[in-house]
């Protein structure tokens, strides 16, 4: 029987191309969306991965969706928190809604997320966790005081969790992605996304599968030795 591996943010973006890796590396994937369900039902009948509709910040909706998921398909043995949002501007005009629901989003669920999983993980003696952060929670990033601390949460949390469980047979890393070529960075207006190009010493942006390859290594057990790290894939934007 497979392995249960649940992707947060799992059916759009870099969250889909890590659901699509997991799957052809043989593990069994539920991913969860937050809202997009045409989306995500088209994604589900494309891949046969199973989807899930819940709020992550929501921890009587993690709690719930993650107990359906075990029911359903068996215990999440690899974890990969994925989902995030953006509310971008500069701080002196933000307000803190936009600030809260980036913290929500994209640090509390490190905590509605992993806290459901984490005693099943520690009582079978094995587990994969991988948190995906980002370069803007390393170097910070003008306009996203709320994206940046949270993601810079997000390593924080990793490397404190690595060193609690690692005695269990559960390993915690973390993958910092710099911009990478998804709908949503296509988005941007062509001089802001040149920009970003300009900035890049490898020339272009980066793949999902990129990144998907390397939570696949993470998820397996050749990865067995490497718990803590942060992997940074920024095509040499950031060099940590």
């Amino acid at each position: 029987m497979s392995k249960v591996a649940l992707v947060t943010g799992g059916t759009r973006g870099i969250g889909e191309a890590i659901s699509r890796g997991l799957k052809e590396a043989g593990y069994t994937v539920a991913a969860t969306y937050a809202g997009n369900t045409e989306k995500a039902e088209a994604f589900k009948a494309e891949t046969g991965i199973h989807v899930y509709k819940w709020d992550v910040s929501d921890p009587d909706a993690c709690a719930a969706g993650i107990a359906q998921v075990e029911s359903d398909l068996g215990p999440v043995e690899v974890l990969v928190n994925n989902a995030g949002i953006t509310r971008d501007g500069m701080f002196h005009k933000m307000d803190f809604d936009q600030w809260r629901a980036v913290m929500s989003t994209n640090l509390d669920s490190m905590f509605t997320m992993t806290h459901p999983v984490i005693n099943g993980m520690r009582s079978r003696g094995s587990g994969r966790i991988i948190n995906i952060s980002s370069i803007n929670g390393q170097k910070g990033q003008m306009g996203q005081t709320n994206y940046s601390a949270a993601k810079a949460g997000v390593i924080g949390f990793t490397k404190a969790l690595a060193q609690e469980n690692a005695f269990k047979g559960i390993t915690v890393n973390c993958v910092c992605p710099g911009y990478i070529g998804t709908d949503m960075v296509a988005a941007m207006p062509e001089k802001v996304l040149e920009s970003i190009v300009g900035g890049i010493p490898v020339g272009r942006l980066g793949k999902p599968d990129e990144i998907a390859e390397t939570v696949v290594y993470l998820a397996s057990d050749k990865a067995g030795f490497m718990t803590g790290a942060v992997m940074t894939i920024n095509g040499g934007q950031y060099m940590a």
